[in-house]
């Protein structure tokens, strides 16, 4: 029997493997223990990943500066409240580790991370309430759902076959790692010709992509989708910014067909602030370039992330 193939094929594995993990960059919290990023995981048996029982926030770090810790860690209190979780940590606590997760790796522009997980099922039992809550928390370099390209040439988006998974069924307001309606959507994108999507309801309403709230504009005003969809910090920040620069900004039910009619389109995300949407459904939005509000609004959302109103800057001299 020819050997050959098998052992070239595990060389080949093996080569893929410390490809992965020398890309990995980052710092991590796991449970107690602080580690490289590339160290750290999850036990196989954990309730977090096998039933996907688990919430988490994304949070980031621009020139040195978290943007919105406050309201990020209040998020993810309710969060774990919402999933009948709890922690023994303070607010305090989750601050200074996710600090610290950054501060070791030195990273003054970073995507953090933090996650509650039921924990490890009981000995003998499938009774959630038995487990210890478990909490896991990074930083790795600062990542963007657009490329710097597509900041200014602006994103193709179309509207998902998928339906979102229903609120009555998940509430949406949780953010949590369900994630299979999004994933799936994102590979109608990708055979369209698109780079992101949003996903309606049953009802054809729209609610919001992999990882980003969704807007629109029409004749000078505001509109983001109100249901079935998570309630992002960033989206929050829009919505402020607009009301300081006294433009009108509905939260309400949204039909796609208003997506397809709108002079501008943007996504607001951790994962890159606002990035526009130049083409809907294979047809251009307005005038097919980024359109004046949502330049407006990219520039003043920026500014807030020096302003200590909005931010908290991290001191990177080492800890003893």
């Amino acid at each position: 029997m020819n050997d050959a193939p098998i052992t070239e094929a595990r060389a080949a594995y093996e080569a893929a493997r410390a490809a992965e993990r020398a890309a990995v960059q980052g710092h991590a919290y796991v449970d107690g223990t602080y580690m490289p990023l590339a160290d750290a995981s999850i036990p196989i048996v954990e309730r977090g990943f096998l039933r996907s029982d688990v919430t988490y926030d994304a949070i980031h770090v621009w020139q040195g500066r978290i943007f919105r810790l406050t309201d990020h860690i209040a998020r993810f209190r309710a969060s774990i409240a919402g999933l009948r979780m709890s922690l023994p940590h303070t607010d305090a606590e989750i601050a200074e580790i996710l600090i610290e997760c950054t501060r070791r790796q030195g990273l003054r522009d970073a995507f953090l991370m933090l996650i509650c997980t039921r924990g490890m099922p009981h000995p003998g039992s499938r009774d959630p309430r038995m487990s210890r809550n478990r909490l896991y928390a990074y930083a790795q370099p600062f990542v963007r759902i657009a490329t710097e390209a597509q900041q200014q040439t602006g994103l193709k988006m179309i509207l998902a076959h998928t339906q979102r998974i229903a609120s009555a069924a998940l509430d949406q307001r949780i953010k949590n790692f369900h994630w299979l309606d999004l994933t799936m959507s994102l590979f109608e994108a990708f055979d369209r010709g698109a780079e992101v999507t949003v996903l309606p309801t049953a009802d054809g309403a729209v609610t919001e992509g992999p990882g980003f709230n969704v807007f629109l504009v029409k004749n000078g005003v505001l509109a983001t989708p109100n249901h079935n969809m998570f309630e992002g910090i960033t989206r929050r920040t829009v919505t402020e910014i607009a009301a300081d620069l006294q433009v009108t900004c509905e939260i309400r039910r949204i039909r796609a067909e208003e997506l397809a009619e709108a002079d501008e389109i943007f996504i607001s995300s951790t994962a890159g602030g606002i990035a526009p949407v130049t083409n809907f459904d294979g047809r251009p939005v307005g005038t097919g370039r980024p359109g004046p509000l949502t330049t407006r609004l990219t520039d003043i959302y920026w500014q807030r992330h020096a302003d200590p109103a909005f931010s908290t800057a991290i001191d990177f001299a080492p800890t003893t």
